[in-house]
């Protein structure tokens, strides 16, 4: 089997309907009609006697035991095709119950590149990771629309004036619906409480005890909601990179949203004001480049590995990327400009972690400039080219 899944209104359902080459020979079906969801009810084995697409099968998730022993009585690649928006992975027994089955890939928000039609080439960041050589030509800076807008379709390539009242029907959706179906919550309202103080952290260190005193929770309940919102893609959790000779580095994950339209809308953020909102600038910004470095890695680089580094009360490195062996560090500025004090986490990272080739400071501006031996600094723009 191979099971798609992603955050909600990423395009899963288009992909399967209109690309020709996986309907061929595949019945369509979604478990979002209610007289097929009736049907898998009742007799699941139904649904499965012809190679079949199944949309949103996390609805249904006893359906995936009759799957188990379809795919065992005649084992055939491509059978079947599941999507769904929860990560079918981290849902209990789910991940055992199609173990050695079922490929997964994940369907992020629209990058930069896919927005702005540029994917006839390879990424700019796969050829640097290769080459480590200083990219070529001008960037176009990232404009904070793109920030607030995200990547989901609807909201990225819509009407401008449409995308607030998108966000928040989305929301009351997800809330009222998709929560709902994964598990009972008895109080919605603090669920919604901290998915909103979540989103005011994204970019953050995540320290779940003090999330759930500010939203009034004990730390076993908010952690349910954490891993809530991680099987449903609204947020990840980013691991620390431990693979060098500090002694004081935080192990703690650290917290992003998987689209930053989405972070911003729940964080209260419709517009940038000077002097007001630097911070949470600087972490959607962060945020966004999360989300484009996952897809363009997941879809060019499939076994890299994304975490970051922090020295407790020293040094830290936004994102790191482990390939091949090989370790590149990338720090996030959102000015268009940079200061000697903004590459001391990338110096520190450089001198502790031999196996680090090249080190980046990824700042919103348009020309990429090398600064000494593996350190440069790219525009961001650039970088997710």
């Amino acid at each position: 089997m191979v099971v798609l899944s992603g955050l909600r209104q990423t395009g899963k359902s288009t992909l399967l309907r209109a690309e020709h080459s996986l309907t061929r020979g595949r019945k369509y079906r979604t478990l979002d009609d209610f007289a097929t969801l009736t049907a898998a009810r009742a007799n699941p084995e139904s649904l499965l006697e012809e190679s079949t697409i199944l949309d949103e099968v996390q609805r249904l998730p006893e359906l995936l035991i009759a799957l188990k022993h379809a795919v065992d009585e005649q084992r055939r690649p491509g059978r079947f095709i599941l999507s769904g928006s929860a990560n079918l992975a981290l849902l209990g027994h789910v991940s055992e119950t199609l173990a050695g089955r079922a490929v997964y890939f994940t369907l992020h928000p629209m990058t930069r590149r896919e927005r702005h039609g540029n994917t006839s080439h390879t990424p700019c960041l796969v050829k640097f990771i290769h080459s480590n050589t200083v990219p070529a030509g001008k960037a176009v800076p990232v404009a904070e629309e793109e920030v607030l807008r995200g990547g989901l379709p609807p909201a990225c390539l819509g009407d401008t004036n449409d995308v607030d009242e998108w966000f928040r029907g989305y929301i009351q959706t997800y809330v009222e619906r998709d929560v709902r179906q994964l598990t009972q919550i008895a109080d919605l309202v603090a669920f919604r409480t901290l998915a909103q103080l979540a989103a005011l952290r994204t970019g953050q260190v995540l320290v779940t005890s003090t999330l759930a005193r500010d939203a009034k929770l004990n730390a076993a309940t908010a952690r349910r909601y954490l891993d809530l919102l991680e099987s449903s893609f609204i947020i990840h959790r980013l691991p620390p990179f431990l693979k060098n000779r500090s002694l004081r580095l935080v192990k703690s994950p650290k917290l992003y949203f998987t689209d930053s339209g989405l972070a911003a809308h729940m964080a209260g953020v419709a517009t940038f004001e000077p002097g007001r909102d630097d911070m949470l600038r600087g972490a959607l910004l962060e945020t966004h480049v999360a989300q484009n470095l996952a897809a363009i890695l997941g879809a060019h680089l499939p076994d890299a590995q994304l975490s970051y580094w922090h020295e407790q009360g020293r040094h830290e490195v936004d994102f790191v990327i482990e390939s091949n062996r090989n370790v590149f560090a990338i720090e996030v500025k959102s000015a268009t400009r940079w200061s000697d004090d903004d590459l001391s986490g990338l110096r520190a990272f450089l001198e502790r972690t031999p196996a680090c080739v090249a080190a980046v400071l990824a700042y919103n501006g348009v020309e990429s400039v090398k600064l000494g031996e593996r350190l440069f600094a790219i525009p961001i723009g650039k970088l997710l080219e």
